[in-house]
């Protein structure tokens, strides 16, 4: 099948949709956090989670890092003072312990993930005290079907760092390759070379790891068609499981780190849109569908599976497929969502520690869903999965009826659909193989705070394209 779109149509669409906007892995976004967030919805939120017995996922955030990534916006703490670990592993603990009584020790874990920062940053000792630590706090799924995550990064990952992750419990790895050319890692301050990815690779899968992600960036510095072609093809011949193919989002303004990448040497818009588009065909080619956004996986993959099964799910990490977890975040920045409320704890450090030292979780701003938050959430998180709306389904979970609910949507979407990217009927919408490309700006039309106020977050979100 022809899944190329011609140049022009490419070029018609940067022109009129190259615009910022949220990536929505929570609706409302975290924009809508508040620090007078109040604690009683939290608490509420987790006792009728607990009454509930809804199974949990669980992340947590390991913020240390060996050398700075100048494109990373990540929460992260650079330092080669790797006492400070053994610091925050007693933290983590006492927010173990405030949330075992929320919890219930019953519950079951079904989705774990350790995420940075660089999680193998640990040493091996230090990993199995936090994998002590969480086993001691909460119940962890015992058979090897619950999904168990962590980030490495190749470059600074031993060998054997794969067989004391397995050995640990974890089954899905994820890799953070972003390019293979010297040029492009000199600019950006990240190495890693195809042979240690490839040596991970290899190890991962005799050890048993069910799941290889690989995570990749277009749009860096000296990067051009024919150098990132290259470094997709190393990628596609060690075949993994999923593929992440990010747009660098050039922030300077925001992210400190990004002042020290020249702009000069980005690649024009132009650029980067050939290199998605040649992607886009040579991974479909090779087998992968196209999740959404810039998420590929390959036809037996879970992802897929559950995109098939109308049970794909965004979550605060992305393209998810436990839609019935409640997510507890641990550890500093960490946001959980549970039921109708989202929370986010401090962003440093020392306000973290500080408020689990005075005896209280370190919660820094949350919200409290209201009903049209969850209506639009259900509709905003149907197209980012499924690329389509049912006015009759919508109108069957919250009683209302769509066409009216969404009448001033609908006049928004109807300019949309006249530039190709979906089409409405009676029954719904249907996102075209155009619009999937933006599909966040077709999401843009549904979120209420965008449309109460246009630049909201202006300089605060990536470029949709």
């Amino acid at each position: 099948m022809n899944t190329s779109i011609p140049a022009q149509q490419w070029r018609d669409l940067v022109g009129r949709y190259d615009l910022s906007g949220p990536r929505y892995t929570s609706y409302p976004t975290a924009l809508q956090f508040r620090p007078e967030f109040a604690l009683a919805d939290q608490l509420e939120a987790m006792l009728n989670s607990q009454r509930h017995n809804k199974p949990l996922s669980l992340y947590f955030h390991l913020p240390f890092c060996q050398s700075l990534c100048y494109y990373c916006g990540c929460n992260k703490v650079v330092t080669r003072n790797r006492n400070r670990v053994d610091e925050y592993l007693q933290s983590l603990a006492q927010e173990m312990e405030h949330y075992r009584e929320l919890v219930g020790i019953y519950r079951e874990v079904r989705q774990l993930h350790w995420g940075g920062g660089t999680p193998t940053y640990l040493s091996h000792k230090q990993m199995a005290q936090l994998m002590a630590l969480t086993l001691r706090y909460f119940n962890l799924a015992c058979d090897d079907s619950a999904e168990h995550a962590v980030e490495i990064h190749p470059g600074q990952t031993a060998v054997e760092t794969i067989e004391v992750l397995r050995g640990l419990g974890f089954n899905r790895l994820s890799m953070g390759v972003q390019d293979f050319n010297p040029q492009v890692q000199a600019a950006v301050n990240r190495f890693n070379s195809e042979a240690q990815v490839r040596d991970l690779v290899e190890r991962a899968r005799q050890c048993g790891f069910h799941s290889i992600n690989m995570d990749l960036i277009y749009g860096l510095p000296h990067q051009s068609l024919a150098s990132f072609t290259q470094t997709l093809d190393s990628v596609i011949q060690l075949r993994p499981n999923r593929l992440s193919l990010f747009s660098y989002a050039h922030m300077p303004a925001q992210i400190k780190s990004q002042r020290l990448i020249h702009s000069v040497d980005l690649p024009a818009a132009e650029v980067k849109l050939q290199i998605f588009s040649h992607a886009l065909e040579q991974l479909q080619r090779e087998g992968y569908v196209h999740i959404g956004m810039d998420h590929f996986a390959l036809e037996t993959d879970d992802l897929v599976l559950a995109q098939r099964e109308n049970r794909l799910q965004r979550n605060f990490q992305g393209y998810a497929t436990g839609r019935e977890c409640d997510l507890i975040g641990l550890g500093v920045s960490s946001i959980s969502s549970v039921g109708n409320v989202y929370w986010q704890n401090q962003k440093s450090v020392k306000d973290y520690q500080q408020a689990l030292n005075s005896g209280r979780l370190p919660v820094e701003r949350g919200v409290c869903l209201t009903r049209d938050d969850v209506i639009r959430r259900w509709a905003i998180t149907q197209l980012m999965c499924h690329y389509r709306l049912d006015w009759q389904e919508l109108g069957e979970h919250f009683g209302v009826i769509a066409t009216d609910y969404f009448a001033t949507e609908l006049e928004a979407l109807a300019e949309l659909e006249r530039d190709g990217l979906l089409t409405l009927s009676d029954d719904g919408l249907e996102v075209s193989r155009l619009g999937k490309m933006v599909i966040r700006r077709i999401a843009m039309v549904f979120d209420a705070y965008l449309a109460k106020n246009p630049r909201h977050g202006a300089g605060r979100y990536s470029k949709v394209i």
